[in-house]
């Protein structure tokens, strides 16, 4: 199996997260502005809610994906507010043509105060395993 590892941040939350599941997956964690260039088994696509919805840059991404290289995308991410982006990283994935993974990682993610110091070190570990999970299947 091959992955990647790509994220979206404003605060540096899912940047953590998506740290925690490339060092588990044995690759690098990159922003969404590094494109996929090279084929992969899954992308492990980490991102936020931002005023309720994804962020336009994390559906520009999804949308611009060549389907003839990734074969399936985990969703991963963490908010303060909301708890999963499944079904709106869903939606883009769908219209791009790329099937999404069932299971997904999500924890809470301080914004302004709210839930301070999250994602914190369990939820890193968290993560980790997680993104191990897929070297077993």
């Amino acid at each position: 199996m091959t992955y990647a590892v790509r994220y979206y941040t404003r605060t540096g939350n899912t940047e953590r997260l998506a740290k925690a599941v490339a060092d588990a997956l044995g690759v690098e964690a990159l922003p969404i502005t590094a494109p996929v260039e090279e084929p992969v088994d899954l992308l492990f696509l980490g991102n936020s809610y931002y005023a309720f919805s994804i962020d336009p840059e994390v559906k520009s991404f999804v949308r611009s994906l060549d389907k003839s290289k990734v074969g399936k995308i985990v969703n991963f991410g963490s908010a303060a507010m909301l708890n999963s982006t499944y079904k709106k990283v869903k939606a883009e994935a769908d219209l791009a043509g790329i099937p999404m993974e069932e299971r997904e990682f999500h924890c809470r993610g301080e914004f302004k105060g709210l839930h301070k110091g999250r994602p914190n070190a369990e939820d890193l570990r968290a993560a980790a395993a997680f993104a191990r999970s897929f070297l077993d299947a």
